[in-house]
């Protein structure tokens, strides 16, 4: 039975647009999506009632998932556009949120020379483009610190499915776990390479790469 909730918007209803607005801001920040658990404790509603609203997201079009896969619910295009177009208040974010800072020209690490200021503004746009399939995680663990990745960074992602042979990436590995390495296709399974010879590589036969890192911020 469909919950019953009598104000709609965009032919949902509130709790349906905030269900799909929180798993939006969970994979955003997250790169993986929400369990019914979570959502049910994070929404203040009971398993049955988060997972009917689930199937009404997905019978509209506006959210998929991968049957027999833990934590694969994905807001479609079509959901975003909704989001993107809904009245109702925006859940609080997590990914950095691009702003500008003056960018006052160069400074070498070697020799001194004359400073010239410039008048320009540097911005997360202008380093990493923009779009929906930017987003930023804070690095938690010293698994990559010999490419001097640290605790407390920000890796810059761009959402992908795909990545190339050296590229460091997120990935999923052991029904949902998520970590950042750098990825090598060894043919039959994938090789997620640490940079810390503390850690041995992990080798997944059901790899799902969930992002490539684009760039990194660290705050001194």
């Amino acid at each position: 039975m469909q919950p019953r909730d009598t104000d709609s918007t965009g032919g949902l209803t509130p709790k349906q647009l905030q269900v799909l607005r929180h798993i939006a801001v969970f994979h955003g920040s997250r790169c993986y999506s929400p369990t019914i658990a979570e959502l049910a404790a994070q929404l203040n509603l009971s398993r049955s009632t988060v997972f009917e609203h689930l199937g009404e997201l997905q019978r509209k079009s506006l959210l998929t998932t991968s049957p027999g896969r833990a934590r694969s619910l994905r807001v479609t295009p079509q959901g975003r556009k909704v989001l993107r177009t809904s009245h109702v208040a925006p859940a609080p974010r997590s990914e950095w949120t691009p702003t500008g800072i003056p960018l006052a020209g160069r400074v070498f690490a070697g020799m001194p020379v004359e400073a010239v200021e410039n008048r320009e503004i540097i911005s997360m746009e202008s380093c990493f483009g923009t779009g929906d399939d930017l987003f930023a995680l804070q690095v938690s663990g010293d698994s990559m610190i010999e490419e001097d990745i640290q605790p407390g960074d920000y890796a810059i992602c761009r959402r992908t499915d795909r990545a190339e042979n050296g590229q460091i990436v997120v990935a999923l590995v052991n029904e949902g776990e998520a970590t950042l390495k750098r990825f090598y296709n060894e043919g039959t399974r994938a090789r997620l390479q640490p940079a810390n010879s503390d850690y041995a590589p992990i080798y997944s036969e059901n790899c799902r790469i969930q992002a490539v890192v684009v760039g990194l911020l660290r705050k001194l």
